[in-house]
């Protein structure tokens, strides 16, 4: 039973790792007929941060005057300072944002496992910012996608500072973390030095995929309320962004769950929810010109290319337009 607990485990960190890189990695480098404010982006070259424990890359336009917003931008399952969400800094960099482009595991000086990171790791991140002349320390937002949009709406919930929240593919609820050498693998998060409670994996006595892990995961949900994100003390707007046929788990119906707790819950922020036909797990982000090598893969977690571009072109600028009016428009 361990051994098979194992290659389904393994199986889930293979397609999470496809997950938070491959579509990233790429989409967003320059080609023949990308627009030229992306090669623009790509030029900006990170700080690099490696200070009372973090470890991230700071982005800023060049030459801005006066406090800028900021962004604190989380990458996936991959781990690291995944490049893909290097490209996505720099594009926001290139709007006028600060970006801090912030690992939380799998890079040097920080666990190597996806399970109990500390909250207050990422308190430290938003310290960071604060203290930086350039930043203003009453606009910070979150942007996160997959695993990263679970780890922004649970960030924002326990911390008043973040100001908006863009959370792509993500959770409505606390998952256990991902560790290949224990299938029952303790809970992503601590807080104040301990696990915060979160929904198990669902287990029907066969392995049938991924996706299914998280979907029955969600039907036991009514046993595990505690396991529930506490969306509604987010201190912002949010924007919740989806596939409906997200082969890798189930976004739609996680995002469409919180959707339904902030309106519940009589939520004074604005709220999007923008869910696409045709598109699954990386319909989030730029768009991906057809002359790039990825975009024949866009449809390898859901839905075919061309519905996971069409919702990158939708997706991208509003996402764009709900950041500059949460943090620019004050």
């Amino acid at each position: 039973m361990r051994a098979l607990a194992l290659r389904i485990l393994g199986s889930l960190l293979a397609a999470l790792a496809i997950a938070g890189s491959a579509p990233l990695a790429t989409a967003a480098q320059p080609t023949p007929d990308a627009p030229s404010d992306v090669a623009v982006a790509l030029a900006l070259a990170p700080i690099h941060v490696q200070e009372n424990g973090l470890v991230a890359d700071f982005y800023r336009p060049p030459h801005a005057p006066g406090r800028l917003p900021a962004i604190v931008l989380l990458g996936g399952s991959e781990g690291g300072l995944n490049p893909g969400m290097a490209a996505f800094a720099q594009l926001l960099a290139a709007r006028g944002y600060a970006v801090l482009q912030l690992a939380y595991f799998g890079a040097p000086g920080l666990p190597d496992k996806l399970e109990l990171v500390p909250l207050e790791y990422f308190g430290k991140a938003i310290d960071w910012l604060q203290a930086r002349p350039d930043v203003d320390p009453n606009r910070i937002g979150l942007e996160g996608g997959s695993i990263g949009g679970e780890v922004a709406l649970v960030v924002a919930a326990h911390d008043p500072r973040i100001k908006a929240v863009v959370a792509a593919l993500p959770s409505s609820v606390v998952w256990p973390g991902i560790d290949p050498q224990n299938p029952n693998a303790p809970s992503t998060f601590t807080l104040a030095g301990k696990p915060l409670p979160d929904l198990p994996y669902g287990w029907t006595g066969s392995f049938k995929g991924v996706f299914a892990l998280y979907a029955d995961g969600l039907k036991a949900l009514d046993q595990h309320p505690d396991a529930i994100i506490p969306v509604e003390r987010i201190n912002g707007p949010v924007m919740l962004v989806c596939g409906k046929s997200d082969g890798l788990w189930p976004s739609c119906p996680m995002s469409e769950q919180v959707a339904a707790r902030l309106k519940a819950t009589g939520f004074a922020h604005p709220v999007q929810l923008h869910e696409y036909d045709d598109a699954g797990h990386f319909s989030f982000g730029p768009p991906v010109p057809e002359t790039n090598p990825f975009y024949a893969k866009l449809g390898g977690l859901g839905g075919s290319p061309a519905g996971n571009d069409a919702a990158r072109k939708d997706d991208w600028p509003r996402s764009l337009a709900f950041l500059d009016d949460a943090l620019k428009a004050k």
